[in-house]
């Protein structure tokens, strides 16, 4: 039911991005997009101009191609194989009266192409816009929602729109994970368990509030609050909770942490590369890591997570290392965005 809203729903799904294919002008140019963003790197332009385009992407992009090619299906990017995926299965589950596109904050297909499907359509009564983001954050979720306004300025009519914020703790995405691990649980024992986050900066933490924001004094690795609900990392240590009570771990046998450090400024800690070296050097011989920030597979998932870390493990004298998968395209996936769609209608 569109409560009062005549006509068809549009969804638009969004994640991260892709190179259109691993060579490396294509990563490069993937690059270049992606870390020009000013709420990723949140530099003065000219300083932001200077490292992407003069540091960043001609010495990144070769050893990124490389990288990727490691993960590149034989349909082409992850990301948007299995994005495509769920676009086809959640409009069959959704049915005639709504219309979804998949949209790529970066490259290809782009949130504007994705948008024009809905740019000027008498029959569209709402857009409801889906980034792939569980835990908020200014950098992927925040993007997602300046571009769409961008876009959607310069129409004639504009539609009552929506955005899902956040959606870390949502029984659908717990459950989802914790069926990924299964598998893992029921044949093996793991003596740790590690739940690896994109990392930020501490500074996008910081001035994301007026008057700045520390999370120790606000609590955010204990519990959320009125005071820290939209802080990323409190929202990222709420879905570490929800899966250890959903699969019963120990909390003295978890640990979570954040991945991806880019350049010298502090981030977010701990580190995920010195969890994984500190766990093996203490005596941790087995661990099962999860990364649920990411509700697809791609390369900060199986490359970095399931086998740099892996290997980083297994030198510093751990034994074990398994990955549970993303959601992919998995039917929990598909069920739980259906439910976002209908919370985001009342």
């Amino acid at each position: 039911m569109n409560s009062g809203i005549l006509g068809k729903t549009g969804v638009l799904l969004v994640n991260l991005g892709t190179p259109d294919s691993t060579s490396v002008p294509d990563v490069r140019k993937y690059l270049r997009q992606f870390l020009m963003d000013r709420r990723v790197i949140d530099i003065p332009f000219l300083s932001r101009w200077f490292l992407v385009n003069c540091i960043i992407a001609p010495f990144r992009a070769p050893k990124s191609a490389a990288v990727y090619k490691k993960v590149w299906l034989a349909e082409g990017s992850p990301l948007k194989v299995y994005g495509l995926a769920v676009e086809k299965l959640l409009q069959e589950k959704l049915g005639g009266q709504y219309v979804v596109k998949l949209g790529m904050r970066y490259q290809n297909p782009s949130i504007e192409s994705a948008l024009s499907a809905f740019a000027g359509r008498a029959d569209i009564g709402r857009i409801i816009v889906i980034p792939f983001f569980p835990q908020y954050a200014s950098a992927t979720t925040g993007s997602v929602h300046e571009e769409v306004m961008r876009i959607v300025n310069q129409w004639q009519i504009i539609p009552d729109i929506r955005f899902v914020n956040s959606f870390y703790d949502h029984p659908g995405v717990i459950r989802g994970f914790a069926d990924s691990a299964q598998p893992f649980l029921t044949r093996d024992r793991y003596e740790h368990f590690v739940f690896s986050y994109h990392g930020l900066p501490e500074r996008q933490l910081t001035k994301a509030y007026v008057g700045g924001h520390d999370c120790e004094k606000a609590g955010c690795r204990k519990a959320i609050t009125a005071e820290n609900q939209h802080c990323y990392l409190a929202q990222s240590y709420a879905t570490t909770r929800a899966l250890v009570r959903e699969l019963n771990l120990k909390e003295e046998s978890v640990t979570t942490c954040f991945q991806s450090r880019l350049g010298k400024d502090p981030w977010i800690q701990p580190y995920t590369e010195d969890v994984v070296k500190a766990l093996a050097k203490n005596g941790v011989k087995s661990v099962l890591a999860f990364s649920p920030a990411f509700v697809a597979d791609c390369l900060e998932t199986t490359e970095e997570v399931g086998e740099e870390y892996k290997e980083l493990f297994l030198e510093n004298g751990g034994e074990r290392w398994d990955l549970v998968p993303s959601l992919n395209d998995k039917p929990i996936w598909i069920e739980t965005l259906a439910d976002l769609v209908r919370r985001s209608e009342t």
